[in-house]
Order: structure tokens, then sequence, then C-alpha cells
């Protein structure tokens, strides 16, 4: 490798053309501006001035020199002006969520997008373990889990609450009892066994069993099939409000007003620590804004 503070010497010589005045842009002495040429030719071992009293001409070395020196220069200055502009509208972005926030959050993901067509958004519905492991790991920039990040390579804000919502049949009254739900049947899905223990354990503490002693009706795993049962009036579910503010046929369904309703933290998440690009900085803004307005 060229010894660059040599070959910065060279090039500003080069382009002045005169030792004395390129000393004085450099804030060195003349012998100091001609040490260094010395060195880098040493180091190439190869002359690169043809030298005529206080004039010089440039060999066919030291011009392959000069010009590889100011490419250099060049690729600096750029550098630099690349680190003092950090465009939010362009580059990758990941998030990981679960099923209901993605279902809320990638309709404005795709509007970002549409607005910046370099901008590319990653989003993955996954569980909160791998979520984390994700943002840990550094191939999720954000993610949103439900409880303050106990990793000690995480950082969080708390950003909203998102309310788990008894859904019922359009027209159908609260129910009173476990007993009128069970007429109903329930809608089970990946995260409804352990929702029914929380919204339905606290609002039925005396006939409650666990989610085991429901009554299914019917069991499916794509988060945004899981309310059309429901609407067709095959029975009841569990659901996050993200998961059912999004749902087509959301004027179908009826929100049961529990006395005693279950909200979950939303925290959003990442790497502590981590300086982050802009783009990210504006889609975290996005995010935010989001799950606050839940």
């Amino acid at each position: 490798m060229l010894n660059a503070t040599w070959l910065d010497t060279f090039v500003t010589l080069c382009d002045i053309g005169n030792f004395t005045r390129a000393a004085h842009v450099l804030n060195m002495t003349q012998p100091g501006v001609s040490q260094h040429v010395k060195k880098l030719e040493a180091q190439l071992g190869q002359p690169l001035l043809s030298r005529d009293g206080k004039s010089f001409t440039l060999t066919p070395t030291g011009a392959a020199v000069a010009e590889i020196g100011r490419r250099r220069r060049q690729e600096e200055i750029n550098f630099r002006q690349s680190l003092q502009f950090d465009d939010p509208t362009k580059g990758d972005v990941s998030v990981a969520c679960s099923g209901s926030i993605a279902l809320l959050l990638y309709p404005c993901f795709m509007q970002e997008m549409q607005t910046a067509p370099d901008l590319s958004i990653m989003l993955t519905a996954a569980p909160e373990a791998l979520v984390m492991q994700g943002v840990v790991d550094g191939t999720v920039d954000l993610g949103v889990i439900s409880h303050p990040p106990s990793h000690p390579r995480l950082e969080g804000l708390r950003a909203g609450q998102d309310e788990l919502c008894l859904l019922l049949p359009l027209g159908h009254h609260t129910p009173t009892d476990l007993a009128a739900l069970n007429q109903l049947g329930f809608i089970a899905h990946p995260d409804g066994y352990a929702h029914a223990d929380e919204l339905l354990g606290a609002n039925f503490p005396k006939e409650y069993r666990g989610a085991e002693a429901l009554v299914r009706r019917s069991f499916v795993n794509q988060i945004g099939q899981i309310p059309d049962p429901v609407v067709r009036g095959l029975g009841y579910t569990i659901l996050p409000r993200s998961g059912v503010d999004t749902f087509h046929d959301r004027a179908r369904l009826t929100i049961a007003q529990l006395p005693n309703p279950i909200c979950h933290d939303l925290w959003l998440i990442q790497r502590k620590n981590r300086v982050m690009a802009a783009r990210v900085e504006h889609l975290r803004a996005k995010i935010t804004a989001r799950l606050t307005a839940l």
C-alpha cells in the first residue's frame, strides 16, 4: 500500500508545480516536501520526477502515481460527502412483529414505498422469540413485541397498546356467561388459546376452566382468515385489535364490551447503541405513530 501522507504530498506538488508553494499549502517546509517525494520513490523503487533546477517534470511512473493519488483523493471526498447525507428514501429496512401487527403496519409500509421507489421494506411475521433474536443478530432493524426487552443487547420504547377483542357475529349480544360462548363455538388459532386464558379467564373467572375445555368449532392459522367464520355466524374468536381493524369485513363483526378488558403493551425494539440509518429512523417514527393510534 502506498503511504497515504507521502502520496497526498506528491499529488499536491504535481497540481501546484512548485516545491515552495506546495510546502506553503501543506504547511510544511520545502525540504519536508522533498523528503516525502524521496520516500515515495524509495517505496516504489522508481523515480517519479525529473528535476531541472527548481523545476521538474513527471516521469511516466510519476504521472501514473499522480493519477492514482488524484483518484484516491476524489474517492475520499465522495465518501465524506456520502456520510454527510443519508437519504431516508433509499435502501433496505427490515421489520419483524406478530401477524396481527404485520396486518396493521404493512399498508403504511406500502404507502412509504410508493412515494419512495428506492426504499425496500422487508416485513416478517414471527413469534416474539424470533423477533428478538433477529434484532439481536442484526438481521432485523426494528421489532415489535408485547413486553420490555430483557436481553442485554436490546433496547426498546413503549409505543402503544393492543387490546384483546372478543369477536362475535354481527348483532350478537355480549355474553353474560361462558355457556353462551360455548353454544357458538370457538374459532381457534395458534395464539387463540393464550388469548382465551387471558380474556375469558379475567371475565368469566368462576366458569372458565382453561382453553382446553372450550367448545371448539374450527381452527385456522392464517390470521387474515380468522374472522371470516365469525362473520358467517360459525363461532366466536379472540384477536388483538390490530388484527381486527384491518379486516376487510370489519363492519360485519361485533366486538363484545367486556367488564375486564385486557391490553398488551407494544414495545418497539432495536439493538442497543446501534446507529441507525436515516431510512430506519424515518420508518421507526411511522411505526410509532401507527402503534400509538391503536
